[in-house]
């Protein structure tokens, strides 16, 4: 029976979690208008970008309103719902659906553009993400804090690329295309700031902290065990204190920006009209010849 008498005004936890659930359903409904938007008439077919969207949106709808902390095996409310286990596997199946979005998008605005530098990255997103989630699971099955340091070394490492290509884009448009894709390139900055100051440092400490402790580590197939039948129950604010702050970043910006990149099949057929041409000449412009003369 699940416990509910810590939801009370008075606890910051029973606040924040208040906030995840409401962030959640108001992307809930920004998905639903989409699909609404994108549906033809009498057509079962959903656009790639909407339905890998809604796996990410719903996936993290599902962890916002069961949050945990893999490591530590802490969680909100007492079902098995609430296990690593499930709550990883949902996890990598909505990240990679996320990861998989934003290489569809940059390939597709990198042959808009013709930029070899966006197409490149656009290749090199899922492989990266890939590894960043096989990193995970071993933080999760063994409790080592490295494999977080990896994995979010990685999702930085990726979306500096991105912010990259963006930015490099940017220069192939004109109008509001261009002003959108700094502006993108702007946040992934923001991200990779934030990943290098605060959550990268956070797992380096954790890991170091449990070295010098002489922490025991647990195998492959304890620790599979482990994730799949042990979770903590805590109301406790402190021990969420690190969680906090990513998790409410996470389940808030990442999902619009997933949101967004399905809406790109709203404004796909709008780019060619902001695609920036090189100068042509005018028709009363006649080519310039230079004459070359020959020394015998």
């Amino acid at each position: 029976m699940l416990q509910l008498d810590w939801l009370d005004w008075s606890n910051p936890l029973a606040l924040w979690w208040g906030f995840l659930v409401a962030v959640s359903a108001g992307n809930i409904a920004w998905l639903l208008w989409l699909h609404a938007r994108l549906r033809k008439p009498g057509a079962f077919a959903v656009e790639p970008l909407l339905l890998l969207g809604s796996a990410y949106v719903l996936g993290c709808a599902f962890r916002s309103v069961l949050p945990r902390a893999d490591v530590q095996r802490i969680c909100l409310f007492d079902t098995w719902l609430s296990s690593v286990f499930v709550g990883r596997s949902v996890a990598t199946v909505a990240e990679l659906c996320f990861a998989i979005q934003w290489a569809i998008v940059l390939r597709e605005l990198g042959h808009l553009a013709h930029s070899p530098t966006a197409r490149t990255v656009a290749k090199a997103i899922v492989p990266l993400i890939a590894l960043a989630e096989a990193c995970s699971w071993y933080a999760v099955v063994t409790t080592n804090y490295l494999g977080n340091v990896l994995e979010n070394s990685l999702w930085t490492l990726t979306f500096a690329l991105i912010g990259i290509a963006l930015l490099q884009l940017a220069n192939y448009f004109r109008g509001i295309v261009r002003y959108a894709l700094a502006a993108a390139a702007v946040g992934m900055a923001g991200y990779v700031v934030f990943m290098c100051s605060v959550d990268v440092p956070t797992y380096f400490e954790r890991w170091q902290a449990d070295l010098a402790n002489g922490k025991h580590l647990l195998g492959l197939f304890s620790g599979l065990h482990d994730v799949a039948t042990r979770w903590i129950v805590t109301h406790d604010a402190a021990r969420w204190h690190g969680e906090i702050a990513w998790m409410s970043l996470y389940f808030s910006m990442a999902v619009w920006a997933s949101l967004l990149l399905a809406s790109f099949t709203l404004v796909r057929p709008l780019l060619p009209r902001y695609r920036t041409r090189a100068r042509t000449a005018k028709p009363d412009e006649r080519p310039v010849t230079v004459a070359v003369r020959s020394r015998r």
